[in-house]
C-alpha cells in the first residue's frame, strides 16, 4: 500500500508534486486559500507525510492528528511556523530547505534597499497618476546607495549574498548577531554600533524567542534619521507599531518591507503599508519560478528518502 502525503496547497512550482506522486498518495489540500487549523488537521490524519509552508503554522494540536506522521517538509528555509520540538518528540523528521533561496531572497533585499533609499515606488506612482508635471532638480530626490555603510543584523547565507551585491556598489559592510567573524566583505560589530552607524540595516535573523521584537522603539532610535530599514527575515523580528512611530516622527528616512508580523496582509487602510517612505512587498523574497521549484524539490527529495527509510537530506537538528 503506497504511503500517504498530505499536501495544504492545491498547486506548487515545478514537477516535484508529479514525482511524488509516482510513489506516493498525494491527499491535496483542493482550495487556493490554505487550511484552517481543522481542516489540517482532518488532512493529516491517517498520513505518513506532511508537505506544508510555514504559514501553515503545524502546532502540537495539529501534530495530535497526525498519529502516523513519519516526515513534515517545508519548502522554506523558516520553519518558526513549525512546532518542531513537539514534532520531533513525536518521532517526526522535520525538514526545510537551506542553500536553496539565498541567492533570491538577496537579490530582493537589495531590491528592497534601492527602492527604499532612492524613493522609486513614490517616483513611479507619481508617473503613473499624472504627477509628473516636469524636469525639476529638486523633484523625487533619494539618498545615495552607492558609497553608504550597510548594517546586517545576521550574517548567514542570505546576509552573505546581500554582502556581496553590495561590494559591487562600493558599500562599507558590517554585521552583527553572527558567529562569522570579519571577512573580505564584513566586519563584525556590536549591534549597538551597527545600528548608529549605519545608513542602511538590513535584518537576516530567523525568528526565535531571543529575536522576536529584536529591532524596537530604543533600537530604532539609535538609528540615523537618514537610514534605510530593510527587513526581508520575519516580520516578528520587527516592532511594526514602534516603527510606525518612528517613521511619522521622521526618525528614519525610509524602509523596505517584504515580511509582517501578521500575514497575509491586507494594506488597504494599513498605515504603515500606506506610508509614503514604505516600500512594501508580500513576502516574495524566494519568489522566482526556478528558486520555488528548487524550494519544493527538496522538499519532496526528503520526503522520499525518509519514506524509504533512508537519512534526510537537510533535517531540522
Amino acid at each position: 500500500m503506497a504511503p500517504i502525503v498530505a499536501v495544504t496547497r492545491s498547486t506548487l512550482p515545478g514537477t516535484g508534486l508529479e514525482r511524488l506522486g509516482q510513489v506516493a498518495e498525494l491527499r491535496r489540500w483542493p482550495e487556493d486559500t490554505p487550511p484552517s487549523p481543522d481542516q489540517l488537521r482532518g488532512l493529516l490524519t491517517g498520513a505518513d507525510a506532511l508537505l506544508c509552508q510555514n504559514s501553515d503554522h503545524v502546532d502540537a494540536a495539529v501534530l495530535e492528528a497526525g498519529e502516523q506522521l513519519r516526515v513534515l517538509a517545508l519548502p522554506s528555509a523558516g520553519y518558526d511556523g513549525t512546532d518542531v520540538a513537539t514534532a520531533q518528540a513525536r518521532g517526526v523528521v522535520v525538514t526545510n530547505t537551506p542553500g536553496v533561496l539565498h541567492e533570491t531572497t538577496a537579490d530582493l533585499a537589495f531590491a528592497l534597499i534601492l527602492m527604499a533609499r532612492r524613493g522609486l515606488l513614490t517616483a513611479a506612482d507619481s508617473l503613473r497618476t499624472g504627477g509628473w508635471t516636469g524636469s525639476r532638480l529638486d523633484a523625487y530626490l533619494g539618498l545615495d546607495v552607492t558609497g553608504a555603510c550597510l548594517g546586517l543584523i545576521g550574517y548567514g547565507e542570505i546576509g552573505q549574498a546581500v554582502a556581496r551585491r553590495a561590494a559591487g556598489f562600493g558599500m562599507t559592510v558590517q554585521h552583527t548577531l553572527s558567529r562569522r567573524p570579519d571577512d573580505a566583505l564584513s566586519r563584525a560589530v556590536s549591534l549597538d554600533k551597527l545600528l548608529s552607524t549605519s545608513d542602511v540595516v538590513s535584518l537576516h535573523v530567523p525568528l526565535t524567542e531571543q529575536t522576536r521584537r529584536l529591532i524596537g522603539a530604543a533600537e530604532l532610535a539609535s538609528m540615523k534619521p537618514t537610514a534605510t530599514l530593510v527587513n526581508t527575515a520575519r516580520g516578528g523580528v520587527l516592532d511594526e507599531s514602534a516603527l510606525l512611530t518612528a517613521l511619522r516622527a521622521g526618525r528614519l528616512h525610509s524602509v523596505g518591507l517584504d515580511v509582517f508580523d501578521r500575514e497575509p496582509r491586507n494594506g488597504v487602510g494599513d498605515p504603515l503599508l500606506q506610508h509614503e517612505r514604505v516600500v512594501a512587498l508580500p513576502h516574495i523574497g524566494s519568489a522566482t519560478e526556478a528558486t520555488r521549484a528548487r524550494m519544493v524539490d527538496l522538499a519532496v527529495d526528503n520526503i522520499i528518502a525518509v519514506l524509504n527509510d533512508k537519512p534526510p537530506l537537510t533535517p531540522i537538528p
